[in-house]
């Protein structure tokens, strides 16, 4: 009997056994090409975490400008097909292509960002942007001499809405006297020109803090530095593209998630699970903190901060009300994790 067990022991080790002896083969796929902001970015510098975190235990491949459709497709399959054992995705439009890819090979592990269906081998990662839109959306309360806020925004998406809600829901925190704010949607993830013109546009009826929302572009950003305006950003601190103007960003980090479904992959223990990640896990945070901003008021927006990383503040916390004056969460109330990102 004792020698049946050894043996059962035996069996056991080997099948919780690191998974790779060989370098693991991660495929990323990017729609764009990576600039020095924004979302392609942030997803590149999260990369080069992995490869910072794991060195000679992974061997990253990157395929870049390529679009949502037919060649993002191939280009899964290709990747899938040079050996690669994890892939990451970008684009919330490569999620159906993904999922038939991870259906057809359940050795597979696929990570895939912004989205929302989960399978045994098919994961999901996302942040909590809203939570650091919040915190820029202070330093524009803060900052705003006309009362009066523009915000360039990529689709009139939840995910968006969430994010431009937390940001107005801050910025009236600190100055409820602002006036309505004023809204220009691109309709588009990357529109240089349609983003000045924008932006152009928001300065000339009042507004001297412009919130660029998922651009695609420095554009906006960059047109504010030259009228001379405010400006706030979405995924990464462009104070080098703005260095009198920048306001604030919501600094995205992908880093801790890849680096997390990475190490499963490692361990053999990847999951097909939901990652909602935030300012406690290090993957959003304030930066490029003007130096317009008093102390006082720099000292209160990372306050904010770490109150949302201890769980002491949510910022979608009553009462709050919509633009018809209903109520929409009442005092002391706050909407979900899964409604703030719905």
């Amino acid at each position: 009997m004792k020698r049946q067990f050894l043996i059962s022991a035996m069996l056991l080790g080997l099948a919780v056994a690191p998974a790779f002896s060989e370098p693991l083969k991660i495929g990323i796929v990017f729609a764009n090409a990576i600039a020095e902001t924004g979302w392609d970015h942030e997803l590149d510098r999260g990369a080069k975490e992995v490869s910072e975190k794991f060195g000679d235990k992974v061997q990253i491949s990157t395929v870049t400008g390529v679009l949502e459709g037919p060649n993002a497709t191939r280009a899964m399959n290709k990747l899938a097909a040079d050996g690669n054992k994890m892939l990451i995705l970008t684009g919330f439009g490569q999620m159906n292509d993904g999922l038939r890819l991870a259906r057809k090979d359940p050795k597979l592990s696929v990570l895939h960002v912004g989205g929302y269906i989960n399978e045994p081998n098919f994961a999901t990662l996302a942040l909590r942007h809203y939570e650091g839109s919040y915190l820029c959306g202070m330093s524009a309360g803060f900052a705003t001499k006309s009362k009066q806020i523009g915000i360039v925004a990529a689709f009139p998406l939840p995910e968006v809405l969430n994010i431009m809600n937390a940001y107005v829901l801050g910025a009236q925190s600190v100055n409820p006297n602002l006036k309505p704010i004023k809204v220009v949607w691109l309709n588009s993830w990357f529109d240089p020109t349609k983003e000045k013109s924008a932006a152009e546009s928001l300065v000339t009826q009042g507004s001297d803090v412009i919130f660029s929302l998922f651009p695609g572009t420095a554009s906006t950003v960059a047109t504010a530095e030259q009228l001379g305006v405010y400006s706030n950003v979405t995924l990464s601190d462009s104070s080098k593209i703005a260095p009198k103007k920048h306001l604030c960003a919501e600094q995205a980090s992908f880093g801790p998630g890849f680096v997390k479904k990475v190490q499963e992959v490692l361990d053999g223990k990847f999951k097909g699970d939901d990652n909602f990640m935030g300012v406690k896990d290090n993957s959003v945070a304030a930066a490029g903190l003007s130096k317009d901003l008093t102390d006082d008021q720099r000292k209160q927006i990372m306050d904010k901060q770490e109150a949302i990383r201890t769980g002491n503040f949510k910022p979608f916390t009553g009462p709050i009300t919509g633009s018809d004056g209903a109520m929409v969460v009442a005092s002391g109330g706050s909407w979900t994790t899964s409604r703030s990102r719905a």
